[in-house]
């Protein structure tokens, strides 16, 4: 009898104390077994494909490994992102790097600093409501348009695509950017615009519905652009340097993947984060990110990329002075990540 009670008594401790020790925890893709885990919020920009390594690190357990117990929220858009960031309800930001340069305009007392660049192209698709083998950019000229945000990278990136090719973006067309980013797909299927700019996995599914072709790759006419980076309050950098380190290792171990394995083998890996979309969408937005070469081998925000940045904001007419690369991007977590 007693020995009974001893078991259902261990069972009990067991039970009560959750992750630290006999209790495992899922979240972060493989189960855990570590003793404590700290909790690190992430809010990224958007939940898409395009980010596969990240995704990849959480469902092999690379955060994990790390001592990491990472909650995800999507923010939907740079701007909240950002303002998540400043207010203290996340601890690191996904979004473009623009944002910190516009906060560095704006003098924000505690400098938002990117230490970690994941994608190295755009990752939105031009698409149009009929096949269009033989497309030309200059077939935009006079044409409605479905963009993003003024501010926002894909519009910028897109415009500066337009300058380059000749083409006057307020004059030559007509670009709707008052749609909300995740709303444009939704707008164009019903029938607003000619070509909307589309990030994934809408870009595939307009053309599965055959709503929608894509006709053209923002990444690669724009070239490589830092298109999305990590970044954290100079302050949570310098108070946890170890946990910063921690998640970039985990965050390479992800880009390591991408960079070694199929389309098929990503797509099987990543897709317990996208139940609304098959295997076989996932598996073709992989490969259509793969063969553009959106992601980079390391995770080094370097300085020509920057400079190439703040080119597309002057270009957009964002950028009020140039923001000295040293300023806004750390590169000493991504080197040690990278050896």
């Amino acid at each position: 009898m007693k020995k009974k009670v001893s078991m259902l008594f261990a069972a009990l401790l067991c039970l009560s104390m959750g992750l630290t020790g006999c209790g495992t925890n899922k979240e972060n893709g493989k189960e855990d077994t570590k003793e404590e885990l700290t909790k690190v919020t992430l809010n990224e920009v958007a939940h898409s494909v395009f980010y596969a390594p990240q995704y990849v690190a959480i469902e092999e357990g690379y955060f994990v490994e790390e001592g990491i117990k990472l909650e995800l929220v999507t923010g939907f858009g740079a701007d909240k992102v950002m303002s998540a960031l400043l207010s203290g309800e996340a601890d690191i930001g996904f979004m473009g790097s623009e944002a910190t340069i516009y906060a560095y305009q704006q003098g924000a007392n505690d400098k938002v600093m990117n230490f970690a660049q994941l994608t190295q192209r755009a990752g939105n698709f031009l698409v149009a409501r009929e096949e269009m083998p033989d497309f030309q950019w200059t077939d935009l000229k006079g044409k409605d348009i479905l963009g993003g945000r003024k501010s926002g990278m894909p519009e910028m990136v897109f415009e500066y695509i337009l300058k380059e090719k000749g083409m006057d973006p307020e004059k030559d067309m007509n670009i709707d950017r008052s749609i909300d980013f995740g709303s444009t797909a939704a707008a164009f299927s019903g029938g607003q615009g000619e070509f909307s700019v589309e990030f994934e996995p809408s870009a595939t599914m307009l053309e599965q519905e055959g709503a929608g072709y894509v006709v053209a790759s923002c990444g690669v006419e724009s070239g490589y652009v830092p298109y999305t980076a990590y970044s954290a309050k100079e302050s949570y950098i310098e108070e946890n340097p170890e946990l910063i380190q921690g998640f970039v290792r985990a965050l390479q171990k992800g880009m390591d993947y991408v960079n070694s394995h199929t389309p098929e083998e990503i797509a099987a890996m990543i897709e317990p984060q996208f139940e609304e979309n098959d295997l076989e969408t996932i598996t073709a937005i992989v490969k259509r990110y793969q063969e553009q070469d959106t992601w980079k081998e390391n995770l080094i925000f370097e300085q020509e990329s920057f400079e190439l940045l703040e080119d597309i904001l002057e270009s957009a007419g964002e950028l009020e002075q140039p923001a000295p690369y040293e300023e806004l991007v750390l590169t000493e977590y991504a080197e040690k990540a990278a050896k």
